[in-house]
């Protein structure tokens, strides 16, 4: 019994078991490292399944002989706590630290240590890693489409006015806040469209063909993101409504749009929709575009909100009628402002989804960022360049999501959502 207590791990035999655990798990991650840098195995004279597996049972048996509770070393009691609290966390450990000294490095020298940064051509890609010369040749395209050089500073100044606009919102008093918002869904869209399109006040007209790239692919989010929330407001409110009308209604446009695939309401409005109006009427493929998705994600919208609405107690719609509200002042002042911080994350995660769907626009013939990629690869001069694009457009993508994702958990914190 005395042999057996010996060697499993506790306080009392601590000096003896930790440095051999140690040890063992420096064998394998060495061994690891090794295999991946120089494509040998410390472990090479033994059978070949066995040798594959060797650092994986070396790391398991040295997390085994360092798993002791209350060693009295932070460092270590942390590192069982959240690493090794039993053999299976133990084993997923070491698998993912495993997989990340394998793939990493590879990973790495192909995207910055390998990769061509400097050229003009294919050509001049002769490293063997990524070609960043691609997307620094296409960069322009991929930001702005076919928009004339000359006439880009209009795309950059409706988004800087977007952005003072919603920076400003955070620093001007409450009593200007509504101005300010009722501006930015009634009023902005319309200023930038028409700084954008041009064709008035000495503006020269650009078709909406030869808009594309990233300014595309934020026209198409920031008019969404900035007309669906009001709408799917409007659809949760009627769908709770006690007039059968306006809650069937409501209860038909979100389960017809919700039950249909964007790629088929993007079809239907630019190819579809066309042969139902009358001689002569012409809507732009855009904005046909814009309305789809704005409806589309309306109905989620709306269901988000919906459950928000259903999250209140009855008790704050009869303390508002008790103080003789209205049914939108009670609405407005009491029972939304309530519901939407109860829903943040579902809103923040219904405008992700929309930014993640606009490469979809590509399918009628609009070049998003995506889109933009996937005419720059077919390129005879830069044909084998996909990934590279490809990555770039990820990349980009994973940015704005992150950001957008960031400040909804910093404004669900602001506004103390999590109830107590």
């Amino acid at each position: 019994m005395m042999k057996i207590a010996y060697f499993k791990p506790n306080k009392e035999n601590l000096k003896s078991t930790l440095p051999v655990g140690i040890f063992l798990i420096s064998i394998g991650l060495i061994d690891i490292i090794l295999n991946s840098l120089l494509n040998f195995n410390l472990t090479s004279f033994l059978p070949e399944k066995i040798s594959f597996i060797a650092p994986l049972i070396f790391g398991a048996l040295g997390l085994y002989l360092i798993r002791i509770e209350f060693s009295g070393n932070k460092l270590l009691d942390k590192i069982n706590k959240n690493f090794n609290s039993s053999s299976f966390n133990a084993i997923l450990t070491l698998l993912v630290i495993f997989a990340l000294i394998k793939y990493v490095p590879p990973l790495l020298n192909w995207f910055i240590f390998d990769a061509d940064f400097i050229g003009n051509k294919k050509e001049d890609c002769t490293s063997g890693g990524a070609c960043w010369v691609f997307v620094k040749v296409w960069f322009n395209r991929f930001v702005y489409g076919m928009y004339p050089d000359a006439e880009q500073w209009r795309i950059n100044s409706a988004f800087i006015m977007l952005f003072l606009l919603v920076g400003a919102s955070f620093f001007v008093p409450s009593k200007y806040k509504k101005y300010l918002l009722i501006f930015l869904v009634f009023v902005y869209p319309f200023i930038g469209l028409k700084l954008i399109s041009g064709g008035d006040f000495g503006l020269k007209y650009v078709e909406t063909g030869a808009w594309g790239g990233l300014s595309l692919t934020f026209i198409v989010s920031a008019f969404a993101l900035i007309l669906c929330f009001p709408i799917g407001m409007l659809l949760a409110l009627g769908r709770r409504s006690n007039l059968p009308a306006i809650r069937y209604s409501s209860i038909g446009f979100i389960e017809l749009w919700r039950g249909v695939p964007l790629i088929t309401v993007l079809f239907m409005s630019a190819v579809m929709f066309p042969m139902f109006l009358p001689d002569g009427t012409y809507v732009d493929k855009l904005i046909r575009v814009l309305i789809a998705i704005t409806l589309f994600e309306a109905a989620y919208m709306a269901e988000v909100i919906r459950g928000g609405l259903q999250a209140l107690p009855k008790g704050q719609y009869e303390a508002a009628k008790s103080l003789g509200m209205g049914y939108w002042r009670m609405h407005f002042l009491i029972v939304l402002p309530q519901a939407l911080k109860l829903v943040i994350p579902g809103i923040a995660n219904t405008f992700l989804a929309l930014v993640k769907d606009t490469p979809l626009i590509f399918v009628v013939g609009l070049l998003e960022l995506a889109g933009m990629v996937n005419l720059a690869k077919t390129n005879p001069k830069w044909l084998g360049m996909a990934m590279e694009g490809y990555v770039f457009a990820g990349l980009v993508f994973w940015v704005i999501c992150y950001a957008m994702s960031r400040y909804s958990q910093n404004l669900e914190k602001k506004l103390s959502t999590e109830r107590q």
